[in-house]
């Protein structure tokens, strides 16, 4: 019984602490854009790795290979 004198404080500061972060986490936006992540998987970016690094990188396309 002499246990639960020291668990039920112990549990309200951890209770505490967690309300704490779930405050910061509200204020700095995190919970802000629930359904963004969730569509965004469904939108097709295939083209994009298709045509390789020189789409992503304009500079590639403008400088020609001096390789030759």
């Amino acid at each position: 019984m002499e246990v639960i004198y020291s668990l039920i404080p112990g549990m309200t500061f951890f209770g505490l602490v967690f309300v704490g972060i779930l405050m910061w986490a509200v204020k700095r936006g995190q919970y802000e854009d629930m359904e963004g992540n969730a569509s965004r998987i469904l939108l097709d970016d295939d083209e994009d790795a298709m045509l390789g690094h020189k789409a992503s990188n304009p500079k590639a396309e403008a400088e020609p290979d001096s390789k030759m």
